[in-house]
Formats: structure tokens, C-alpha cells, sequence
């Protein structure tokens, strides 16, 4: 499990369902895009992208309270930050694997905001 639950519930207390839900449906939509782009920057080497890209998305998954994917997006920034680029593709599949889980996690999160 990646998403923290108790610490999910407590930020969106004062959220309306539906816009929970709009927030959970905008992250799943944008999920392959966004992954793609951060394979992209890294086989291009695009390192301003990369930062501007990993740290984009470690912003969003902040918002769910998932600490593994948002960590491994603040390892890809910062790589890119000091134009490091060994590990690239390792970190980038392990936080496609954890991202792709908080994508399943929110999934199941959204029956209950939807009722």
C-alpha cells in the first residue's frame, strides 16, 4: 500500500465527493502521459525537462499522501538537477511500478468518494 489512508482522509476532510473524485479521475487520465514524458526527457537527456517534469508530478502525488512514488520522482529531479545521470532508468521504473499501484490504490479509493 503506498497511499497513506488516514493522512489521504484527513487533507481532503473538507473536500467535496465530487471533487475528490475529479482529482482522483485527473491523475489516472494524466498517469501514461506523464509517464511517458518522464521516459522521454530521460532518453533524450533532456535534464531541464526531467526536473521540470519529476517535480511536476511529485507535486500531484504529494496530494495522495504516497511517500514511495513521491520519493522516487524527487530522486529523478534531483539526479537531473545535478545532471547525474546513472540510475536514471532504474528510479524511472520504480516509480512507474509505485505510481502504477497508487493508480490501483486510488481507483478503489474513488468507489467509496463515489457513492
Amino acid at each position: 500500500m503506498v497511499i497513506n489512508k488516514e493522512q489521504f482522509q484527513e487533507n481532503f476532510k473538507f473536500f467535496d465527493k465530487e471533487i475528490i473524485v475529479e482529482i482522483i479521475d485527473l491523475f489516472i487520465d494524466e498517469f501514461d502521459e506523464r509517464m511517458k514524458t518522464l521516459k522521454e526527457n530521460i532518453d533524450a537527456s533532456d535534464r531541464e525537462s526531467l526536473v521540470f517534469h519529476a517535480h511536476s508530478i511529485k507535486g500531484v502525488i504529494s496530494n495522495f499522501v504516497a511517500e514511495e512514488p513521491r520519493e522516487f520522482a524527487k530522486q529523478l529531479e534531483e539526479k537531473a538537477k545535478l545532471s547525474d545521470q546513472t540510475e536514471l532508468l532504474e528510479i524511472y521504473h520504480k516509480l512507474y511500478g509505485s505510481t502504477a499501484q497508487l493508480v490501483d490504490e486510488l481507483k478503489a479509493i474513488r468507489v467509496i468518494y463515489e457513492s
